[in-house]
């Protein structure tokens, strides 16, 4: 951190508010809300253990701050800079526009539900969001079947001719027209609408029940029916989606998953005792981020864009300065929010349905495995290494009494092979079997070139052998200037692990998560070698003699067995015979080659013309 920033630092007063990183172009690079701006800010001159912070502070020249009246100011402040000046490493909720929300127009004289995606304050009521999209709108003809609110957009003055449509399918109770239904009929079905949008249907349920009675007792057996049929309907919707609960209530409940710089979060809406929705966030690149981290961060921002707070949050884990979210959300809501940790009965089950939520949702999206991922963990324990490996090179060798002999190497990121970032090389150079002198020469032209290209490096590198293969891979790395690189050796018959300038091996457990990863990595670069070590020898059996002559391809090679009937026909052909087949300069050219007058002869193998 530069000289500048830590005098700013020291400058900072002992009180709540913001402060912001800026870089040399005074771009904001990070903005932070503090319960005591001096405190809080001064922790940031040693991150060495977040790599995110970490490079956030060494683009940093100068610090920014205001400070506000109170935590619940800052926090508020803090979510209105992160949404419009975007600094790149706070994380950031993705833009909630993309997502539906069903809006009852309450200012209306009689309201509408309508499909949107855009919150704004208008006086309106918002439900939602809802995920996928599609509920949203199977909602809406559910509250038009269930209350018959109306969904048009033309003003009501009561003065049409005839309802549309929707009066006559009993979708809307059409107050377009003036007699069909009165003010209070109609607010009464959109309260009864809203009851069931937040979830609340045990009050609707009882006044359901009451007005069937006093229908039936007035003798209005159609409506008592029409009630009995609606409360049929609501029950088994609610039935549908109702979990086990302690008591009925409101509650979001959070679960978090992260693994690999990538992060997937699970919220579950529960209103009233009923999980209604889940929803998926995800973040990529983050960083080694603890999810306590990631939760003080995103959780702001989930509350600012959204209509609903709930009375309780359950969370994983603890986050930093909790009580400056618990009194804003509790401005906002407008009763006392309270965030639990909860460690065991029903509360803490639907916890670990949160994280395994998470866990799942992680896997579907980016693809990975947890238990790879968590493998690489306990390798970087196993084997001391500065960080995780996210990503893994393997070498192998494969050859056939020294002929055709193949080098392969394949690549392991983040809990699954690259395949697009294999590669193998033609050994040259042997004539008979050495897999010392063939990994040297695999493992330095793979990274001299990786060099010279300026492509990205592995976080650690695995040899298929023991102590002889990994000091051929250390000498070639040594050579090339990268023996700082983590390397291993992985022997097949004990599975032991050999590491630079250790005597003795290492042995896993059998079942150790670090052994499997390299086992997987192992394996697949045996298979890609054996593969490639086929493919050539294959091509190498099928070699027709044609080929070793210099400007003859498939077609004039055609042309010359058409004429000539077999390489030995074309051998024993005149000058003059293959001048007439190929022209003056090339007949004259392959008759030198086939008779050894010229240093393009057979001398010029194919198999010295191969390279990988």
């Amino acid at each position: 951190m530069l000289e500048q920033v830590k005098e700013r630092i020291r400058e900072l007063p002992d009180a709540p508010g913001i402060y912001m990183f800026v870089d040399a172009g005074r771009k904001p690079l990070y903005v932070g809300k503090a319960k005591s701006l001096r405190k809080r800010v001064v922790s940031y001159q040693n991150v060495t253990g977040d790599a995110r912070l970490s490079a956030m502070t060494s683009e940093a020249v100068d610090l920014e701050f205001v400070v506000t009246g109170s935590e619940a100011e800052a926090l508020q402040l803090e979510n209105t800079w992160i949404k419009s000046r975007q600094p790149p490493y706070n994380i950031r909720l993705r833009d909630d526009k993309t997502y539906p929300y069903l809006k009852l127009t309450l200012k209306e004289r009689y309201p509408r539900i309508v499909f949107t995606r855009h919150l704004r304050n208008d006086g309106a009521e918002y439900f939602g969001p809802y995920f996928p999209g599609g509920l949203a709108r199977r909602a809406i003809k559910l509250v038009q079947k269930l209350f018959q609110v109306r969904v048009c957009h033309i003003p009501i003055d009561g003065k049409l001719p005839r309802p549309c449509l929707y009066h006559d399918m009993k979708r809307c109770l059409g107050p377009c027209v003036d007699g069909l239904t009165d003010s209070d009929s109609y607010t009464e079905a959109v309260n009864e609408a809203r009851q069931f949008l937040a979830g609340r249907t045990d009050p609707l349920v009882q006044s359901l029940k009451a007005k069937m009675t006093a229908a039936s007792s007035n003798q209005d057996f159609e409506e008592a029916g029409r009630m009995r049929d609606l409360l049929a309907e609501i029950e088994t919707i609610s039935a549908k989606r109702r979990i086990t609960r302690d008591h009925a209530d409101d509650v979001d409940i959070f679960g978090v998953h992260v693994a690999s710089k990538h992060a997937a979060v699970t919220q579950l809406l529960v209103r009233n005792g009923q999980l209604i929705d889940r929803r998926d966030l995800f973040f990529e690149d983050l960083g080694p981020v603890p999810p306590e981290r990631l939760l003080a961060e995103l959780l702001p921002q989930i509350y600012d864009r959204t209509t609903f707070v709930p009375r309780e949050l359950h969370l994983p884990v603890p986050i930093e300065e909790d009580s400056a979210l618990l009194a804003w959300m509790g401005e906002k809501r407008g009763a006392t929010v309270t965030l639990r940790l909860p460690s065991r009965g029903p509360k803490a089950k639907r916890i670990a349905m949160a994280m395994e939520n998470a866990r799942q949702a992680f896997r579907r999206r980016f693809r990975l495995s947890p238990e790879l991922l968590a493998g690489a963990e306990r390798l970087s324990e196993a084997l001391r290494l500065p960080e995780t490996p996210r990503r893994i090179e393997g070498f192998d060798i494969s050859n056939f009494q020294g002929a055709y002999t193949v080098g392969s190497m394949v690549v392991w990121i983040d809990g699954k092979m690259s395949k697009r970032d294999y590669r193998s090389f033609n050994i040259r150079g042997l004539s008979q079997p050495d897999d010392f002198f063939s990994i040297h020469q695999a493992v330095e032209r793979r990274y001299r070139r990786q060099l010279e290209e300026g492509h990205e490096l592995p976080d650690l590198i695995l040899i298929d052998g023991g102590k002889g293969q990994l000091s051929a891979a250390l000498e070639a790395l040594a050579t090339v200037g990268l023996d700082e690189i983590p390397i291993v050796g992985l022997a097949k018959r004990e599975e032991e692990l050999f590491l630079p300038h250790e005597q003795d091996p290492v042995l896993l457990d059998r079942h150790d998560a670090g052994l499997r990863v390299l086992q997987q990595v192992r394996d697949e670069a045996h298979r890609f070698a054996v593969s490639r070590h086929r493919a050539r020898r294959s091509k190498g059996s099928l070699r027709s003699q044609f080929d070793d002559l210099v400007g003859i391809g498939e077609q004039r090679r055609k042309r010359l067995v058409r004429r000539f009937g077999s390489f030995k026909g074309v051998r024993l052909a005149s000058l003059l015979e293959l001048q007439d087949a190929l022209g003056e300069r090339l007949g004259q050219s392959v008759h030198q080659q086939l008779h050894g007058t010229s240093p393009e002869g057979q001398g010029a193998s194919f198999e010295a013309r191969v390279d990988c």
